[in-house]
């Protein structure tokens, strides 16, 4: 489906890679047992990538970061270095694990603006930045920007109806290894419940209610806020989830190649357990239109975001916001 989206667009359109390129653990050192298959998957995804005549970013997510152990910098310095290597010409953003925000022209009417959210939520070594001085430097260049439409791209969501924003079903309260895998029907009623309990009050690192994500996650959306009509592109959980929400526009795309379960509901205008992704058609003259696209199904969701600018630039890129999680080697 994405080769089909890649011929649609050619060199108008830019595919944005939100994280977790190599699952489960990033990319290991070359000594390391779980290399050669590590290595097939993401040469799956580049070797997809490569015959794209369009523009190809890359962000890192928790499992790029070694699922955010103490060692995870060392990970994710591997895969930049591997992707400079096999594909050239594609972003990996931000360079070197840094926070950002660093910005990206599409074209003349539409800013991309990328965030290592990992960085925020990440145990051990990291790149020395200050914490607060990234939503500073956001709100500066959306106040700069307000003339052209901007997409700001990170790999963690700031909000979701699945796992890492606390949903869970009633059949993982009684089997909760389910969460982990699919098949493990080990049940474990009343003690199984408080498993997500915790996930939803108090949070693994990588769930909203962790207090690094959490106050990640407030300072974000505080910038965000003061600015409707962006649209915030996140991966992390395995299905498709898009919120309209205080005028901004909210998407989860982390269902390239694995679903989990989604809650309808809440805050949320469409979610989706089923692979596939986010493509965002912005015209010349800057209207933006956001459609759900799924192998079998097609186009199964559509929805104008935004009317046409005042001024009218005269290039029509697309851009296509897809999470791979686990490529099929």
């Amino acid at each position: 489906m994405l080769t089909s989206w890649q011929h649609e667009t050619g060199p108008n359109g830019t595919v944005i890679i939100l994280g977790d390129n190599v699952y489960p653990t990033g990319l290991p050192a070359p000594e390391h047992p779980g290399r050669a298959a590590a290595e097939a998957r993401f040469h799956t995804l580049l070797e997809a990538l490569g015959r794209f005549p369009g523009q190809v970013v890359l962000l890192s997510g928790n499992h790029d970061w070694n699922k955010g152990r103490p060692d995870g910098w060392e990970y994710l310095r591997r895969q930049e270095a591997y992707v400079r290597e096999q594909l050239p010409r594609a972003h990996y953003l931000p360079l070197d694990g840094h926070p950002g925000p660093v910005t990206l022209q599409l074209t003349d009417n539409l800013l991309l603006i990328v965030l290592n959210t990992q960085w925020w939520v990440q145990r051990g070594p990291r790149p020395a930045a200050d914490s607060k001085a990234p939503f500073r430097e956001l709100r500066r260049l959306l106040e700069e920007n307000r003339h052209q439409r901007v997409v700001v791209a990170g790999h963690h969501p700031l909000y979701s109806n699945a796992l890492h924003g606390g949903k869970f079903t009633a059949k993982q309260h009684v089997f909760p290894l389910t969460t982990v895998y699919k098949q493990a029907y080990v049940p474990l009623p009343l003690v199984g419940s408080l498993l997500p309990l915790y996930r939803k009050v108090v949070g693994a690192a990588e769930d909203m209610a962790h207090p690094r994500y959490r106050k990640m996650r407030r300072r974000l959306l505080r910038v965000l806020h003061d600015f409707p009509g962006v649209i915030y592109a996140a991966g992390h959980d395995h299905n498709l989830q898009y919120f309209q929400y205080k005028g901004g526009h909210y998407l989860v795309s982390g269902s390239g190649s694995k679903t989990a379960f989604v809650q309808k509901g809440g805050r949320a205008t469409f979610v989706h357990e089923h692979k596939g992704f986010f493509s965002l058609e912005v015209y010349s003259q800057g209207e933006t239109w956001l459609r759900t696209l799924e192998p079998g199904n097609e186009e199964v969701f559509r929805l104008q975001l935004h009317s046409a600018l005042p001024s009218s630039p005269v290039v029509t890129p697309q851009v296509a916001a897809l999470k791979p999680s686990t490529p099929a080697a």
